[in-house]
């Protein structure tokens, strides 16, 4: 682990957009390709990340007339401010940013070239640890249920700077509700809803209807590698850990990357 660098877990075959695509088309690529960061591209050099929070935060204003994933481009959902790193960064260095605010993907830039990015799931492969997972695992468990609307789902992830949230009926776990949800249901709703009647349906959108589900959990006995393997192979960013049919806690894919060395 001392002597890795960047080049060594990266993913090389990236999925980037222009400048002047279409958030529809953005959409597209990102339910196509289970993923929720794409970086922009101007002229081959890098200018921003497309992400899911960004996508919601612009879907979600009623107050601009036309947001709709057909009018609006890449350069509208991205972010401009982030931290690149270089093949050569050694991995130990990427580990210290784990958890802390800021974009979960991290670009890797060579002579002004994006050549690869690296994500929490290129760094799963690396967690050996055997304890179990309910050493690690968060017990106060922040949820929602399928009857609350997705607005109020939307402020649990934004007050509690967390990406998705278990939804939990009476201590069993319903699915999953994440940000892209939220995106897909924003933007389905700006498609098919005139203007006029689109604040009251945001309004009354339910959990129920934009959660995924089955929700992929874990046991409390299975231990953190195994957890992480979980995760990686369903490509999923949390298990919510459950026993006998009632949720016990949550691990993200951050808790367990935290393990690390």
């Amino acid at each position: 682990m001392e002597k890795m660098k960047v080049r060594d877990v990266m993913t090389e075959d990236v999925i980037w957009v222009d400048k002047s695509t279409s958030l529809e088309h953005i959409l597209y690529l990102m339910e196509k390709n289970d993923i929720t960061k794409i970086p922009v591209l101007d002229d081959e050099k890098l200018i921003g990340v497309v992400t899911d929070g960004e996508i919601v935060e612009k879907l979600g204003s009623i107050r601009k007339r036309d947001v709709n994933p057909a009018h609006l481009h890449a350069t509208s959902v991205m972010v401009r401010e982030f931290d690149t790193v270089t093949p050569d960064t050694p991995v130990k260095e990427i580990l210290k940013t784990v958890g802390l605010p800021g974009l979960t993907m991290l670009p890797v830039v060579e002579n002004d070239k994006l050549v690869g990015v690296v994500t929490k799931a290129d760094l799963l492969p690396m967690v050996k640890d055997e304890r179990p997972v309910k050493e690690i695992m968060t017990k106060n468990v922040l949820s929602v249920a399928p009857d609350d609307r997705v607005i109020h789902a939307r402020r649990l992830i934004i007050e509690n700077n967390i990406a998705r949230l278990p939804v939990v009926e009476e201590g069993e776990v319903l699915g999953i509700i994440a940000e892209m949800d939220i995106a897909r249901a924003f933007a389905n709703l700006k498609r098919s809803i005139p203007y006029r009647h689109q604040k009251h349906h945001l309004e009354e959108m339910l959990v129920r209807d934009s959660m995924k589900t089955p929700a992929i959990v874990g046991d409390p006995e299975m231990s953190i590698k195994d957890a992480a393997k979980k995760m990686a192979n369903e490509n999923v960013g949390c298990l919510p850990i459950v026993k006998d049919d009632r949720i016990e806690g949550i691990v993200t894919r951050t808790d367990v990357i935290k393990t690390i060395g």
